[in-house]
């Protein structure tokens, strides 16, 4: 009879996990395009680097005064023609409750940071799998307000001249913002446009909705954007046109975020493995029929057909038999009495 040879499927599995790269980079692309677990180290670098460069090129964009009050009177005439130049009354109602706008202020200068980290660590624990398109997202919608503060400077309400605004932050002397005092030399005050605290707040909201599991989480996802919108009009630190050019940015973060990953940030699995190979995610979190993967117990038996005795190859040719998982055998070699063995012999005729 002839002689066997034994494949493990694993094996198989393992060098279909290294295709040969070609020589375009599209290899390159495709990793870079497959959802894969964060690294902890990389991710504090990449925010804390990312966020000082918005710092710098937001405060480096000339302030150009002027013109920003300028700005800031054509948007406040195109709100009065359209019959919603609201914020004047919003602020002036606010400020008449003193422990509402002061709390108000300190929502503004606190929870635009505490809130959108404290989702990316979330984001980062529970869906590591989704964590680089929903982060692309938020990194892609400041990039591209920064745009915004250059082409567009604009002053917000509060600074407007003889526009009837109360600075809330400056009456109620609150601590903490970079609106006033000391700390707004540190800050453009003429980057009103687009609202990044509605950016990033609807961000946060939408990301709480779609991947809370429990009802008062997603209720709270939705009030926190809507909150934000009314803390930036009372205190006048925002137009409400200033909060449709943040959602125009988030807009353009979604959209190239799932061209890049080729589906929607929230649809991908929810985790992966370490290397970024894929596979099928089961209800208990494990990954089955990833490539490179150990625990497959099937062979394949590759029969090199009936030989003759001088050691050529007879005319049954070779046949491919799968071996599902290896069946226990007695020291004689024939099966453990009760195992199932689904070995099929190849089929070959020898020629003497």
């Amino acid at each position: 009879m002839g002689e066997a040879t034994v494949t493990t499927l694993e094996g198989r599995h393992q060098a279909a996990a290294h295709p040969v790269e070609d020589g375009t980079g599209r290899g390159l692309l495709r990793r870079l395009r497959t959802p894969r677990r964060p690294r902890l180290w990389f991710e504090i670098l990449l925010i804390a680097v990312s966020y000082w460069t918005y710092s710098l090129v937001r405060n480096a964009v000339p302030e150009q005064k002027s013109e920003a009050l300028r700005n800031a009177d054509w948007l406040w005439d195109l709100e009065r023609q359209l019959n919603l130049a609201f914020e004047e009354s919003v602020n002036h109602a606010v400020n008449s409750v003193t422990w509402l706008v002061v709390g108000m202020n300190y929502y503004y200068a606190t929870l635009h940071f505490v809130v959108t980290l404290g989702v990316l660590v979330w984001l980062y624990r529970s869906h590591p799998g989704r964590y680089a398109a929903t982060r692309l997202v938020l990194f892609s919608t400041t990039a591209v307000a920064l745009a915004g503060y250059y082409l567009f400077p604009l002053a917000p309400p509060r600074l407007m001249n003889g526009g009837g605004f109360i600075d809330t932050v400056v009456v109620h002397e609150t601590w903490g913002s970079m609106a006033s005092g000391d700390l707004k030399n540190m800050s453009n005050q003429y980057a009103a446009m687009p609202s990044m605290h509605i950016g990033w707040s609807m961000w946060c909201g939408l990301t709480v909705f779609a991947l809370a599991t429990v009802p008062w989480a997603k209720v709270l996802g939705l009030l926190y954007p809507a909150g934000t919108l009314v803390v930036i009009v009372a205190t006048a630190n925002h137009f409400w046109l200033d909060a449709v050019g943040g959602l125009l940015c988030l807009a353009f973060g979604y959209a190239l975020a799932t061209l890049w990953y080729g589906s929607r940030p929230y649809a991908l699995p929810r985790a992966v493995p370490d290397d970024g190979g894929g596979g099928v995610q089961d209800g208990a979190g494990r990954f089955r029929g990833s490539p490179g993967r150990r625990g497959t117990d099937a062979a394949v038996v590759e029969a090199d057909g009936g030989k003759n005795p001088d050691g050529s190859r007879g005319t049954g040719g070779g046949s491919t038999a799968v071996v599902g998982p290896r069946t226990p055998k007695d020291p004689d070699g024939s099966p453990t009495a009760g195992a199932s063995a689904r070995t099929r012999a190849p089929e070959t005729t020898p020629r003497p």
